[in-house]
């Protein structure tokens, strides 16, 4: 398997000189633990009647679930801890999947790399479902991931759990298998163990996802009066080019211009350039004018400060999330007049987060 290879050349190394708690890993380093949850995921039943991309998903998972310890580990009291560990270890696997193993720019291959991601990134999940407030919210939020990385699941996470759980030495495996199977009724209850859509219409599930006090099969009244649409993606991905063919009848706030007719370098400060674009935002919506968002908006905070203005006027948010193959992009920002030095994309790479179904009413991820 080509990804294994590469697995071993660029993880493999720093695995085995990172090392756990002994308390809860008394085999030792990440690389013994990871070798371990190999060995158990190939056995389980349930893995084994997996299609076969499913199948390779969750053992690339498995082999990078903890890929993030190895930035994350430290001594604190005088303990092992490794905190966010699966968040940054995400970002990580984001990172190699993408420039090492060149899946990005199709369909299959985000699809791939993103059911992946999310399965380092929330692995941890199903034995800290308790933790959680309100615990069919959290299943249901974690769930909808899947109705734009198709073949992520609840079900497959809880594999991947399960897994993690038995390759380790520890008096407490009893313990977490016992809470994986609550997750998994948990998320049986809120129908949502191997399925993604679950509410009336995409008006509820926002709603719901927004916090309000709904029911995923009501039909709420949507009193929106129109569409922002938020473009997503790293420099070069085609944002422009997306609009000009699909959404040329519509104003465009964008930054780059913003950037040039401010002179504000995009290795600079953003904030003057970030006001200005809120301020022309806010002369649409008080008009009730659709209009594009078109910036790089790559995580979700970030997107989050925009999607509330928005909303606050009482507008409907669509997110359009591009990408395309690394090479093109970065041969496309080459051509461009005003290009973004490549270190600043690298770094742009690493803190990506492509959208998901809860952050707005409509997301959809596009390959140019």
């Amino acid at each position: 398997m080509e990804i294994l290879d590469k697995v071993e050349k660029y993880f493999f190394p720093e695995m085995k000189n990172t090392f756990q708690n002994p308390a809860f890993h008394g085999e030792g380093s990440v690389y013994t633990h990871t070798q371990m949850v190999c060995e158990e995921l190939t056995k389980m039943p349930d893995f084994k009647i997996l299609p076969e991309r499913q199948k390779t998903e969750l053992f690339t998972a498995a082999l990078l679930h903890d890929a993030g310890k190895v930035k994350t580990t430290r001594f604190e009291n005088g303990i092992l801890v490794s905190p966010n560990h699966a968040l940054v270890g995400s970002h990580i696997v984001r990172e190699f999947l993408w420039k090492e193993c060149n899946l990005c720019g199709t369909p299959e291959k985000q699809n791939f790399r993103e059911t992946v991601c999310n399965l380092v990134r929330y692995h941890p999940l199903p034995i800290h479902i308790l933790d959680h407030e309100e615990p069919h919210f959290q299943a249901r939020m974690t769930s909808s991931i899947g109705q734009l990385a198709q073949d992520f699941t609840l079900n497959l996470l809880s594999i991947l759990s399960e897994a993690d759980i038995k390759g380790r030495i520890a008096s407490d495996i009893d313990e977490g298998l016992y809470r994986i199977q609550l997750f998994k009724l948990f998320a049986e209850e809120a129908g949502c163990l191997c399925e993604h859509s679950l509410f009336a219409d995409e008006f509820t599930q926002h709603a719901y996802f927004s916090g309000r006090n709904v029911q995923p099969n009501q039909v709420l009244y949507d009193d929106t009066w129109g569409q922002v649409n938020m473009m997503s993606g790293l420099p070069g991905t085609g944002k422009d080019t997306w609009i000009a063919k699909n959404a040329s009848d519509l104003p465009v706030i964008s930054l780059d211009a913003l950037r040039e007719e401010l002179r504000v370098d995009p290795t600079e400060g953003q904030g003057k350039v970030i006001h200005a674009a809120q301020e022309k935002a806010k002369e649409f919506l008080r008009k009730r004018q659709p209009f594009i968002w078109n910036a790089t908006d790559i995580t979700k905070d970030i997107r989050r400060k925009s999607i509330k203005l928005f909303e606050r006027y009482n507008a409907k948010v669509r997110i359009i999330y591009l990408e395309t193959e690394w090479d093109t992009l970065l041969k496309r920002n080459a051509e461009r007049e005003k290009n973004v030095p490549e270190n600043v994309i690298l770094k742009m790479l690493g803190k990506l987060s492509p959208p998901t179904s809860e952050e707005a009413q409509t997301v959809e991820w596009h390959c140019a």
